[in-house]
């Protein structure tokens, strides 16, 4: 089995609309699994007309600080938090903990043993379903106000990876979170190529750099999409001018169309709603160094 997975320097950039069609794309011949890790904004299912997940299970991989009447002494925890998560409760005369704030750090455990309890909570929704299009797609979804996305990220990739070993799976096709945070560490360990997605505008490049040097830290084969090529020509040929110089690959151009925005309200890969991008898709998919 091999593990594609599809990330961006910059959010909004057209990373899932891809990740949708080249997964069903490669289903057309391959056994495939998708999986989206992009546990803080999951909408590949959306875009796959998956509208409900089955098998929903909450997940915990995240710790927080809970006080009891014996932290009343532990006035002290409260200038030693980092994360400004505790402050005081005159009425109760005791410390009180911002759940949304709390990272779970346990720096208020060390200071207050008695008063303070630390627990695991449950932090995130993972869950499953079938696709239309003949492939299961395994998403997770971490809960408002919470943290430890990377671990989310760990605990969704396990699962996918295991469902895809049951069904035999060519393809692992993860949609990775934007930016270079922990979920995209997290997605893009494992991997054997990566898609990055870029767009011409000189914020995504400055982002697309950041993110290579991510890749390139891993050294794992990577190829280079930029999505509304056609937008700025000139910047278009200055990314792949940048991509060859890196010894890399420019692997598609994918031009500027209402159709994606067509796709994303029918729920439907765009290569579905306009056949006429299926040989784009197709050149990528050839292109893919495995």
């Amino acid at each position: 089995m091999k593990t594609i997975t599809i990330l961006s320097g910059k959010g909004g950039v057209g990373k899932s609309s891809l990740a949708a069609s080249l997964s069903v794309l490669l289903a057309e011949k391959n056994k495939i699994m998708a999986v989206d890790c992009d546990v803080d904004a999951a909408n590949l299912a959306l875009l796959l007309g998956v509208k409900n997940l089955s098998k929903k299970e909450n997940i915990s991989t995240n710790y927080k600080a809970f006080v009891n009447k014996k932290a009343e002494r532990c006035k002290n925890i409260i200038n030693n938090c980092v994360f400004s998560a505790i402050s005081w409760d005159e009425k109760r005369q005791i410390p009180k903990i911002n759940e949304f704030l709390c990272e779970g750090c346990g720096v208020c455990k060390l200071l207050c043993p008695e008063g303070i309890t630390i627990k695991k909570v449950k932090n995130a929704i993972i869950g499953e379903a079938e696709t239309d299009y003949g492939f299961p797609i395994v998403s997770g979804q971490l809960k408002m106000g919470e943290s430890g996305s990377g671990n989310v990220v760990n605990i969704v990739k396990e699962r996918a990876e295991k469902m895809a070993k049951k069904i035999n799976a060519d393809f692992l096709v993860v949609d990775s979170a934007p930016g270079i945070g922990c979920p995209v560490i997290a997605s893009i360990r494992g991997s054997d190529y990566i898609i990055a997605v870029t767009e011409p505008t000189p914020v995504a490049f400055s982002a697309l750099k950041r993110v290579l040097q991510v890749v390139e830290h891993f050294k794992i084969s990577y190829g280079v999409v930029v999505n509304k090529w056609d937008i700025n020509k000139p910047f278009t040929i200055k990314i792949e001018k940048y991509i060859k110089e890196k010894g890399a690959s420019a692997i598609g151009r994918i031009p500027y169309s209402k159709d994606f925005i067509e796709a994303m309200v029918k729920m439907k890969p765009v290569i579905k709603v306009n056949h006429k991008y299926q040989n784009i898709f197709q050149e990528i998919a050839k292109k893919i160094c495995l």
